[in-house]
């Protein structure tokens, strides 16, 4: 699947642009460029392996282990039967290619049956977010998914996603960046820093 490049945002960047064996010819992932990334990883051949699997809480656990190790900022997701949406900054800690891999062979190492070959597509979908009105489309998108595709009838009727957080403040397994999470620990949005930062780096 393409990736994409789009806006102006700016976040904390560690490492270069990266290419995958798996990627068709000539398909580049910026991942250098300081920038959010709206990331889709499918099951399988799409197949609906999260939800006969029971995944959904074991993703969000391996999720917020990977925020925490490698120093990742996350402002929203959503998990559906058979994919998952992820805004997320590129990590502190090592690259973003290394946290997508870490997060997807842990999880597969546990969802996976002895039998298949493999739980995740090989390639995933990777945008690069360069504007603050991209990132609220992508949000709007992600907390949109289970309404359009007639898992619930709302967005916080959903429970295996970041909405509920944006609109209330609750607290759930992964911790995302929002002005809530900023109210409680006192300070700034790490996002508004980070993008402050690269801003002054560029300029």
């Amino acid at each position: 699947m393409a990736s994409a490049r789009g806006g102006r945002h700016g976040w904390e960047a560690t490492n270069p642009r990266y290419t995958s064996p798996d990627m068709p010819k000539g398909l580049i992932r910026y991942q250098n460029s300081g920038e959010f990334h709206f990331l889709t990883f499918s099951c399988f051949k799409r197949q609906p392996l999260l939800a006969q699997r029971n995944g959904y809480s074991l993703i969000e656990q391996t999720l917020e282990r990977v925020r925490q190790s490698h120093k990742m900022v996350i402002a929203g997701y959503v998990l559906m039967p058979e994919q998952l949406h992820l805004l997320v900054s590129e990590p502190h800690l090592g690259s973003l290619a290394a946290a997508i891999q870490a997060l997807e062979q842990e999880t597969a190492k546990k969802l996976k049956k002895p039998d298949e070959a493999q739980f995740w597509q090989h390639r995933y979908y990777d945008f690069n977010v360069w504007s603050e009105g991209t990132t609220e489309e992508k949000l709007h998108y992600m907390h949109q998914n289970p309404v359009k595709r007639g898992l619930v009838d709302r967005p916080q009727d959903w429970p295996w996603s970041s909405f509920l957080h944006h609109a209330t403040g609750v607290v759930g397994t992964v911790e995302i960046e929002s002005r809530w999470t900023a109210q409680r620990r006192g300070g700034r949005l790490l996002a508004v820093t980070l993008t402050e930062d690269s801003r002054a780096r560029q300029s």
